[in-house]
Order: structure tokens, then C-alpha cells, then sequence
């Protein structure tokens, strides 16, 4: 071994561990779903930007929040100190994401030129300061334990508390925030709800982010400790780059390419839809974020027994093109014009049904793929002599964030290609125009998901094949790899 002093064992993880490592995410979850959900609608139809310059404002920013990805993933990876390699920028982030987070609901007044400015530098450093946390966070569950099963279950906490958190901030803006009032008859385009929203999630996210820190710090002796290395830039590029051509890597990183732009198209379009395709109040949309609490619910149940019995790769693939199926058939039916009217009582819970499966089955694959990224570390570190858990889901997240930004981006384009009206109210938009919505939306969507589910078919780690890698560092290390401690 030459990257680390000690190699994790396939043990189980207490239930407090798994509840502090997973609530840190609640922070993630909440940024996730404020920037996805409601920020296009509120620089756009609140503050007046037009649609296609918020658009290029997410996506800018979140590739330049990429690139700082890697660096960090890789520091961390590198880092030494007492209180171990990733703790330290988790703590680091706690305050600065709180601050950022609520500046970026409460813009002053500028022109549209100053708006967009502050929206790019306020944005770009949210997502930084957030990558602060996440990449070290997020790495540290490969390193809690190296147990194929054990990871999906760990993993699955952290994207349990990751929807949870952000629902519930989503369901407190519908529900708290975002009201009606006699000059803003429609709650989402109050824009003093919104200030109210961000000075609370910014909150929630400080107290979220120390929880984990505080909670996990005790496992800090248990967790690999780099060896003291100089290395040049050179170097450090070289190993990077020999880390992540690990091929079964490679795959999970095109398959999330493609699914990151499709998560980015349905989550930015959710709100139109909902707003103008459907015709829903907020209270009626607030009532999709209880359907998706109950996503998040079956998710956590589902992914790990789903694993144990079809495996990571199988079962990934087929909740990604159920999730698509399920997601996309109200839309489908819609336009073909088989699907009840918008005043039909049937609609709310057709719609509450279809948000609950596909979600929940949407979640239950992001779950397994995250756990497979987990499993590529013993398979990379028989080939490298490296652990590299910061940088390949610091590799994945950049992926996401810069990718995902072009699906946001192509949102925005899809409107304006259809001429899709600012300041519009529900029910006066032309039907033409949500009639080209739903056709762009629905076909895009399904050939982004079917890329992704191919690529994942060439991922090539089986239990056995990890087990086995496990098995093999286990006796390099000059141990034998195969006890079970009790719960830590």
C-alpha cells in the first residue's frame, strides 16, 4: 500500500452514524432544489431577467463551480492533519454556504446588466462553498466501510435526508413563504416570500452542515491517513489523470453526463408544468412535495434489496427507464389527448401517483450509481497504489453540476423557442404554445435517459469482483480483510 495507513474494512455501521452521516446532505438537498426548482421562475417571472439570461447565468456558473470540483476532491484526497482528510473542509463550509445561500434571494435593485452580474458571482460562490462540504462528505462514505452492501445503505441515508430536507424547504416555501396576497395573487411570484425562504434554508443548511461534522468526527482516528508526499503539478495532473481512466468509471461518468442534462431539463421545466400545463395553485403544487416525500421513503427502501437481488448495474438500469416511463406518461397521454382536462377532480391524484413512483424510482438509481462510483475505489487503487475516493465523486459531481447546467440551459432555450410569454398567468398562455412544450420536452428527455441507462451497461464491477478486491488490499496490507466488526 503507498496511498494509505489504513485500508476500510467490509463492516457494518451503527444506526447513528448512518442518521449523522446522512443529515449533513439535508444541506445539499436544499440548495439542490431551490436552484432547480425555484430559481429560473424567480429571476424570470419575479425579478424580471428574461428566461434565456438566468439560463446562461446557472450554467456559467455551475461550470465554473466545476472546475473547482477535482481540485478539491484531490486536495482532500492529499490532505493531512488531526482532525483527518475531509472533516476539516466540512467545517470550513458550514458559515459561508449559510451566508451566500441567503443573499441570492434577497438581490438588490439593479439594472438588468447589475442582475445579472450579481446572480453569476452570487451563484458561482454558493456552489463552491457547497462543493466545500459535499465532495468530502460524500467521499466519506467509501471510506466508513468497504461492504458492497453496506455502502448502498449509507448512501442510501444520505439521498433520504438529501430529498427530505430539500421537500421540506420546497413545501415551507409553497406552503409559508410563497402566499397569495392582494397585490400578488399567485403565491410563486410573491417576492417577499421568497426573501423570507432564503434567510431560513440558509439557516437549516448552517445547522445541517455541523451536525454531520460533529457527528461523524469521532470516526476521524478510523479513516485512511495519506502519506506525506511532495508533489509537483506535473505529478499531481498525472495521477489525476491516471485515476480517473479507470474504465468502469469512464462509463458511470458519460451515463451521468447524460443524465444530469436530463435532470436538469425536467427539474427546471417542473414548475412551467405544473403552472401552466396542468393549471395548479401553489397549495395544489405544494402537494408534490408530500408525493415526493414519499419517493424519497421508497427509494431508501428499495435500493438496497433491489441490489441484493439483481445487482447494482441491473438494478440501476431498470429503475432509470421505469422512472422515464411512469414520469413522462401524463405529458404523453396529454398530448395525444386521452388524458382528462385540467378542471377533471381525477388530475391531482393521477399526477400525485405519477410524481411518487417516478420519482421514487428516479432516486432508487441515483442511489446505486452512487454506490457503484464507490465500488471503482478498490478497483482503482489495485491498479494505482491510490485511494481516491474525493476525486472520483468530485469527478462525478463535476459532470453533474456543468452538464446539468446545459439541460437548464436547453429549458430555457426550449422556451424561447416556443415563444413561451413573460410575466405570463396561468390559463392565458396560447395552447399551441404548451402543446410545443410538452412535444420538445418528452422526446428530449427520453433520448437523454436512454444514453444513460447504455452506458451503464458497460460498467463492468460485480460483487464478486469487488469482494475480491477488497480481499486482495485487505492481505497487501498484511490483514486479513474478512472480519465483521460490530456496528461503529
Amino acid at each position: 500500500m503507498t496511498a494509505s495507513a489504513v485500508h476500510p474494512a467490509p463492516k457494518k455501521l451503527s444506526l447513528p452514524t448512518k442518521l449523522f452521516y446522512g443529515f449533513g446532505t439535508v444541506a445539499f438537498g436544499v440548495k439542490d432544489q431551490g436552484f432547480s426548482y425555484l430559481l429560473l421562475i424567480f429571476y424570470n417571472q419575479v425579478i424580471g431577467m428574461p428566461a434565456h439570461m438566468v439560463g446562461l447565468v446557472i450554467m456559467i456558473a455551475m461550470i465554473f463551480d466545476a472546475i473547482s470540483d477535482p481540485l478539491i476532491g484531490q486536495v482532500s484526497d492529499n490532505w493531512r492533519s488531526r482532525w483527518g482528510r475531509r472533516h476539516p473542509f466540512m467545517y470550513a463550509s458550514a458559515i459561508p454556504v449559510a451566508i451566500t445561500y441567503g443573499l441570492l434571494w434577497n438581490p438588490p435593485e439593479l439594472s438588468q446588466t447589475g442582475l445579472f452580474v450579481y446572480l453569476l458571482v452570487v451563484a458561482v460562490m454558493i456552489r463552491t462553498f457547497i462543493t466545500l462540504y459535499e465532495i468530502p462528505s460524500t467521499a466519506l462514505a467509501a471510506e466508513l466501510t468497504s461492504d458492497y452492501d453496506e455502502r448502498t445503505k449509507v448512501l442510501s441515508y444520505r439521498y433520504f435526508f438529501a430529498w427530505w430536507g430539500g421537500l421540506t424547504m420546497t413545501l415551507l416555501a409553497f406552503q409559508v413563504f410563497l402566499r397569495p396576497s392582494a397585490e400578488h395573487p399567485v403565491g410563486q411570484l410573491n417576492p417577499d416570500g421568497y426573501v423570507a425562504y432564503g434567510t431560513t434554508a440558509a439557516g437549516v443548511m448552517l445547522v445541517a452542515i455541523l451536525v454531520s461534522a460533529i457527528g461523524t468526527h469521532r470516526h476521524i482516528p478510523e479513516l485512511v491517513t495519506p502519506p506525506k508526499r511532495k508533489l509537483t503539478v506535473v505529478q499531481v495532473l498525472k495521477e489525476m489523470a491516471g485515476t480517473l481512466s479507470n474504465r468502469s468509471f469512464l462509463v458511470l461518468i458519460m451515463a451521468g453526463l447524460f443524465n444530469a442534462m436530463a435532470g436538469g431539463l425536467v427539474l427546471s421545466l417542473n414548475l412551467y408544468f405544473n403552472t401552466y400545463f396542468w393549471e395548479l395553485s401553489a397549495v395544489e403544487i405544494s402537494l408534490f412535495a408530500v408525493a415526493n416525500f414519499i419517493s424519497a421513503a421508497i427509494a431508501f427502501g428499495l435500493a438496497a434489496p433491489l441490489s441484493l437481488r439483481l445487482g447494482k448495474k441491473n438494478a440501476a438500469q431498470l429503475a432509470k427507464v421505469l422512472s422515464f416511463f411512469v414520469g413522462s406518461a401524463p405529458i404523453t397521454l396529454r398530448l395525444l389527448g386521452v388524458f382528462p382536462d385540467n378542471d377533471n377532480p381525477v388530475i391531482i391524484p393521477i399526477l400525485f401517483l405519477q410524481t411518487m413512483l417516478s420519482t421514487g424510482l428516479s432516486i432508487t438509481a441515483s442511489i446505486l450509481i452512487s454506490s457503484m462510483i464507490a465500488d471503482v475505489v478498490e478497483d482503482s487503487e489495485l491498479k494505482t497504489g491510490r485511494r481516491s475516493e474525493g476525486l472520483f465523486f468530485a469527478a462525478a459531481s463535476f459532470v453533474n453540476k456543468s452538464v446539468s447546467g446545459i439541460g437548464i440551459f436547453a429549458s430555457s432555450m426550449i422556451l424561447l423557442a416556443i415563444a413561451f410569454p413573460q410575466d405570463a398567468r396561468p390559463g392565458e398562455v396560447p395552447e399551441d404554445v404548451i402543446r410545443n412544450l410538452g412535444m420538445l420536452y418528452v422526446p428530449l428527455l427520453g433520448a437523454l435517459l436512454a444514453a444513460a441507462v447504455g452506458f451503464v451497461a458497460f460498467y463492468s464491477i460485480t460483487r464478486d469482483k469487488h469482494e475480491a478486491s477488497v480481499r486482495r488490499l485487505a492481505a497487501e496490507a498484511g490483514a486479513d480483510g474478512i472480519e465483521t466488526p460490530g456496528p461503529q
